[in-house]
């Protein structure tokens, strides 16, 4: 598939071509009938293009929306998994305090 600066530069030629072919005193109407057609052509393929190229923008947003909606997702679940570990971390020194308190009172 030609690339939309190609196909705008086909076209550009095209209307130059109909343009020189215009100032001309006889034309030959078969000739002008397929450079119209050619131009029509470019034309809608230049619009499908354009489309297309609209489109992909538009998905672009959404999943650049959707990984950054999924790291900050993940930064959550660090800080909590952070979190969670200190509040363990603190239970076991909480427990071997309170289980040498226990054995100090059993001696």
């Amino acid at each position: 598939m030609e690339t939309l600066n190609t196909k705008e530069k086909r076209l550009e030629n095209v209307l130059e071509k109909l343009k020189n072919l215009s100032d001309l005193p006889s034309i030959n109407t078969e000739e002008l009938d397929q450079i119209y057609a050619e131009k029509n052509q470019l034309q809608s393929e230049k619009i499908e293009v354009e489309k297309k190229y609209n489109d992909l923008l538009l998905k672009y947003g959404e999943l650049k929306n959707k990984v950054k909606k999924m790291e900050e997702e993940q930064e959550k679940n660090k800080k909590l998994q952070r979190q969670f570990n200190q509040d363990i971390d603190e239970l076991g020194e909480e427990t071997n305090s309170l289980v040498e308190e226990i054995e100090k009172w059993q001696i």
